[in-house]
Formats: C-alpha cells, sequence, structure tokens
C-alpha cells in the first residue's frame, strides 16, 4: 500500500505554520512540519529545515506533493535561497506550493514579490497569500505588543491610516484551502479583516477589551526607522517603516471577500480577537 504524499509546512511551529498544520491534520492530511529545530507536533513528521542550509531540502521534500512556504525571516531577498529550494522542490516531485507574502508587496516587489512573480513558471498549482498586517501583532513578543505592556502604547508611523487587520486564523484556514482543494487558486489572494481601522481604533478597542489605558503613538517615519534599526538590520528596518508610511497614504485602507469566498465563513473581528486572545 503506497503512503499518500504530504503536506510540507515551513515555519510549522511559526504564527501562521503552526494554525495550517493544525488544519490539515484535522481535516487528516498527512503534514511534514518544517523547522530549524524539527520541534515534534502532535499528528506530523517532525523535520528539520533550514533555508540557509540546503543540506535539509532534500529529507523535508521526500514523498511531499504539496508546500506552504514562509519566506526566512528578516531577509530582505528571501529569492536568492528561495528559488533555488523551489526549483528543487519541482524537480523532487512537488506539485502544489502556496506562498505567504504581504499584502504590501505585489508580484515582482521588494523581497519575497520576487518569488511571487516566479511562482507561477515553477508550479502549475500555485497561490500566493497577501494578508494585510497581522492581528496577532498585538500578542506575545511582538513589538507592538511589548510597547503595549510596558508603555501603554502603540507606536506608529502611519498616521490616520486604515488596516484590514486580518486573524492569523483566517490566513491559515485560506492556506488550507489553497492546498487541498481539487483546483488551486493559482492566482495572488489579498486576506483582510471585516472592516479597516487606524491604529487610534485598535488601541481604543484594545484598552475596552482589556480595561488598562492603550493609546496610540505616531511617530516620524526616521523615529520608526531608528526605533527597529536597534533590532533588525537598517535595510529591514527600512523597508518596515517604509510600509507604515504607504498605510499613511491609504494603501492599505482595504477589505476583500478572500476568507468568506475560500473558507465559507466570514473573517473575524479586531474585537473577537481581543478578547479571545487578550483577556
Amino acid at each position: 500500500m503506497n503512503t499518500p504524499a504530504a503536506t510540507l509546512v515551513i515555519g510549522a511551529t511559526g504564527t501562521t505554520g503552526s494554525r495550517v498544520t493544525a488544519g490539515l491534520i484535522a481535516e487528516r492530511h498527512r503534514v511534514k512540519a518544517a523547522g530549524r529545530s524539527a520541534t515534534p507536533v502532535d499528528g506530523a513528521q517532525a523535520v528539520r529545515f533550514d533555508w540557509n542550509e540546503p543540506a535539509t531540502w532534500g529529507d523535508a521534500l521526500d514523498g511531499v506533493e504539496g508546500v506552504y512556504l514562509v519566506p526566512p525571516i528578516g531577509s530582505s531577498d528571501p529569492a536568492a535561497v528561495m528559488l533555488p529550494f523551489l526549483r528543487q522542490a519541482r524537480a523532487a516531485g512537488v506539485r502544489r506550493a502556496v506562498l505567504l507574502s504581504s499584502s504590501a508587496i505585489p508580484a515582482g516587489g521588494p523581497a519575497v514579490g520576487q518569488v511571487h512573480e516566479d511562482l507561477p513558471g515553477l508550479f502549475e498549482q500555485w497561490a500566493v497569500l497577501r494578508p494585510s498586517w497581522f492581528m496577532q501583532n498585538f500578542t506575545g513578543p511582538t513589538p507592538h505588543a511589548r510597547s503595549i505592556r510596558e508603555e501603554g502604547a502603540i507606536l506608529t508611523a502611519t498616521g490616520e491610516g486604515r488596516v484590514g487587520f486580518v486573524d492569523a486564523q483566517d490566513i491559515a484556514a485560506v492556506a488550507v484551502r489553497a492546498l487541498t482543494d481539487e483546483q488551486a487558486p493559482n492566482t495572488d489572494l489579498i486576506l483582510t479583516g471585516p472592516q479597516t481601522l487606524s491604529y487610534d481604533d485598535v488601541a481604543a478597542i484594545i484598552a475596552e477589551v482589556t480595561g488598562r489605558p492603550v493609546v496610540h503613538r505616531q511617530l516620524t517615519f526616521e523615529q520608526l526607522r531608528d526605533r527597529w534599526a536597534a533590532e533588525i538590520p537598517l535595510e529591514f528596518a527600512t523597508m518596515l517603516a517604509g510600509m507604515d508610511r504607504s498605510i499613511a497614504d491609504g494603501a492599505e485602507d482595504r477589505t476583500s471577500d478572500t476568507v468568506q469566498r475560500l473558507t465559507g465563513r466570514p473573517p473575524g473581528t479586531l474585537r473577537a480577537f481581543a478578547e479571545r486572545e487578550l483577556t
């Protein structure tokens, strides 16, 4: 009896990868959970995988027909390692690839935009997920969550710009459909929540739900860039600060019906997220 082909989830313990893994397992798909430490995941086969160690790629790809791609964190040129991996994946028999990108990065754009541009030429079945900003940016060890805890403030250079914040659970639900439905989307998919919110709105909702004072403190582009650069390379810090500036200019003031259309249910609200995760 042949072993059914697996789906490889890269970053299987991360924000979206862990939820994609859980969703696939819940639907009884075979999953290879990939990460640098090969952390055990109930119901999946843990495999070691490192974008910067091509020697780990072969074992990870063995017996795989679909792959969920989370780019290397903090890299301003992910295509340099991702495209060689994807060519190896195609040669190894992978038939479908679903890439996690960003609503802020079009095909051919900076960073993962180069991978997006090349993906349709590598696989007949594919999708690029382009979520708006994650609601999870306000929880755990993230910069916004830290500043909320330590300063009672969210610090951005977004001005009055609005964002269609999206729950990682909804991103993962779309990813599972893109990976397993009989027909792949074969397109890029903008993912948002049900409404756009300014960071003033976000601060007010979090304050109401938690009962703790939270405000939105506006920084200049330069102030935000320098704040980021204390933790990450300057080039990446500049790109992130530039994304805030784009929000201020209205680039993320949009919603989409993608979550509803692909999963059959509406995307979650920020208030529901805060009640679930912050109380």
